[in-house]
């Protein structure tokens, strides 16, 4: 967990976007594999339903930070 949430935040925001990218690709093959019956790890999907859900969060906090230095910098 820990080790997701780390590298997340030393990626660039391009990164950021390519790795979600990347990890919705993944839960979309893992997802095909479920419906074939091929899927022998169940908590493989789990666990990259929470990385995605790990990157967006990162992907939104430094979107309410730059809006938040916007706003500052405005007043």
């Amino acid at each position: 967990m820990a080790k997701t949430t780390t590298s997340a935040r030393d990626l660039g925001d391009v990164e950021l976007i390519e790795r979600i990218a990347e990890e919705k690709d993944r839960l979309f093959k893992l997802r095909f594999q479920l419906a074939t019956g091929q899927l022998e790890n169940f908590a493989r999907m789990t666990q990259t339903k929470r990385d995605i859900a790990r990157l967006f969060t990162e992907l939104r906090a430094r979107e309410i930070a730059a809006a938040e230095a916007a706003a500052g910098g405005e007043a």
